[in-house]
């Protein structure tokens, strides 16, 4: 397993002192997990769907091409929400990330994520 850092994005161990990694490439495979933090502080940016999708995404985008891929390498991606009747919304923002074909996508409707967050992302690509 090789693993996978980038400042653009926020770092689970230094920023929140959590054994999480940024993401970690086994074979030909890259496994990434983010959510809305930004990546200098950790803070959760944004209260809306919207605002958290979009930094959700950028940090996911920024982990990728730490890692030699993109979002046209990406498999398959697993949303977690908080509330299912926000999820147009990240939609709206994640089709700007994505093309044909379509990645995987599982959507997982939970009761909580890390303080404020709306939305946590794991994505699976291919480098």
């Amino acid at each position: 397993m090789e693993p996978v850092t980038t400042d653009d994005a926020p770092s689970f161990t230094d920023l929140y002192s959590l054994p999480i990694g940024q993401g970690v490439i086994h074979g030909e495979t890259l496994y990434v997990a983010q959510l809305p933090g930004d990546p200098e502080t950790g803070e959760i940016v944004g209260e809306t769907m919207t605002e958290q999708a979009k930094r959700v995404l950028e940090n996911v985008d920024a982990t990728l091409g730490a890692g030699g891929a993109s979002f046209d390498d990406v498999l398959k991606v697993t949303v977690y929400v908080t509330d299912l009747a926000a999820f147009d919304e990240f939609n709206e923002v994640y089709e700007r990330y994505v093309s044909e074909p379509y990645p995987v996508r599982c959507v997982v409707e939970v009761a909580d994520l890390y303080e404020t967050s709306v939305v946590e992302l794991d994505v699976v690509a291919a480098v």
